[in-house]
């Protein structure tokens, strides 16, 4: 790195700081080309702008307010593949599909809510049925106003994980939130396999 000559202003400033400051070595005398300097900087082009087309201008887009990182429960089941047949995955959508069972998990714990939905599921699929439909709720308001955000519906976030996870995965084939006719955000639909 080549250093360069100190400027006179420079050189002036550094000689009312030295005189201000007391030094480390008092022994060592002082030499200006013991000076701090900067590296000496090679001038750059100016840089010249061309008017961009307004076909590849980007529109600004509305910043997200929501508190969560994470998607939304509806997001995040409706992101899921199709594993069932589209035709009847299409009906179900549209709540043309009539389930065959019904679990509804309002005002049940945790652990009581994971129970039940286990033996229900396991039944529902030994009994032969197809399509049932398990009834969360949507869950109440809770926002204590602290600095992190509270959720929601607890049964409604947990239920979905629980389908995905043994034993209750081998019997479930697709899962997704239930037409506003059978509950709407706050119910799924649970097609569950045949058994062999």
């Amino acid at each position: 790195m080549k250093r360069r000559r100190l400027r006179p202003d420079e050189e002036e400033l550094w000689r009312k700081v030295v005189s201000n400051t007391e030094r480390l070595h008092p022994e060592k005398p002082l030499k200006p080309q013991d000076f701090v300097t900067t590296p000496q900087m090679k001038p750059r082009k100016k840089a010249t702008f061309e008017a961009i087309p307004k076909s590849l201008t980007i529109k600004p887009q509305a910043p997200s307010t929501s508190a969560y990182l994470s998607p939304t429960i509806a997001e995040q089941v409706g992101g899921q593949p199709v594993q069932m047949d589209r035709k009847a995955f299409d009906q179900l959508k549209r709540g043309k599909l009539r389930p065959e069972g019904k679990l509804d998990l309002h005002g049940m714990t945790l652990e009581r809510a994971h129970l039940a939905l286990t033996r229900f599921i396991l039944n529902a699929q030994s009994g032969g049925k197809r399509l049932v439909l398990i009834v969360t709720g949507k869950g109440k308001q809770r926002d204590d106003g602290g600095p992190i955000p509270v959720r929601f519906g607890v049964l409604r976030h947990q239920v979905p994980q629980w389908l995905s996870m043994p034993p209750l995965a081998p019997a479930v084939l697709q899962v997704t939130q239930a037409h506003v006719r059978h509950g709407g955000g706050g119910a799924y639909y649970v097609y569950l396999r045949k058994l062999r």
